[in-house]
């Protein structure tokens, strides 16, 4: 009778586990969704004023929920800022990645990195594609926010940096290039591509403009390729 009696209690706490597992998950979905929309308008204001200068309740009436529902997900702006450069990582990464694949030498996989690096940074305006939206470039997002959080900064830009690594580590064993410290070599080679952005707006239309193959020609002769 006792084993009928734990069997009976079994089965109530297996329905019990999944009811509660199917409320979490609708609670979860309606969340991410809401999240999704805040993040989508103020990648749209970005767009529209090409700049990160917008209040939040420009993002609470884009995206039509209330400021209540923004401080749910959101400590504030620099919170919502922080979102918007993971995600603008997120798809970096996923079509750098595009862009280095189909490349099997160690030097042009590199190459692919480095030009696809360069046109994520370029400035607002430029054609390169740059996700679902024409948000602000990494470079300049990333500076922004590091001067108040340089250690998460790092950290959202981490999976960039093993990427690029990962590729050096590649062309340093196919004796393609010489790095005694790939890493050295990969912090150096995006301070090079994502921050020449900031030199040639210094510039002017009257300087000398740095491009994508200029960043990549010197960070390559720099490293004895």
């Amino acid at each position: 009778m006792e084993r009928v009696d734990d069997l009976q209690d079994e089965k109530a706490s297996g329905w019990r586990q999944r009811a509660v597992s199917r409320s979490l998950s609708a609670v979860r979905t309606r969340a991410e969704r809401r999240v999704q929309r805040l993040l989508d308008a103020a990648f749209e204001l970005i767009d529209e004023r090409g700049t990160s200068e917008f209040t939040i309740q420009d993002v609470v009436e884009r995206s039509k929920q209330s400021l209540r529902g923004f401080y749910q997900y959101f400590d504030g702006k620099d919170e919502l800022l922080f979102a918007l450069l993971e995600e603008s990582i997120r798809e970096s990464v996923e079509d750098i990645r595009e862009s280095v694949e189909p490349e099997s030498e160690p030097l042009k996989r590199l190459r692919a990195f480095t030009i696809r690096l360069h046109e994520w940074c370029g400035p607002l305006g430029t054609q390169q594609k740059r996700g679902a939206h024409n948000r602000l470039p990494l470079s300049e997002f990333s500076l922004q926010l590091a001067i108040r959080d340089p250690e998460r900064v790092a950290a959202v830009m981490a999976p960039i940096s093993r990427m690029l690594v990962e590729l050096l580590d590649a062309a340093v064993a196919a004796d393609a290039l010489r790095a005694t410290d790939t890493r050295r070599a990969a912090l150096l080679i995006q301070q090079t591509v994502m921050y020449s952005w900031l030199m040639n707006r210094l510039a002017g239309k009257t300087g000398v403009q740095v491009t994508a193959e200029d960043a990549w020609e010197f960070c390559l002769h720099g490293l004895g390729g």
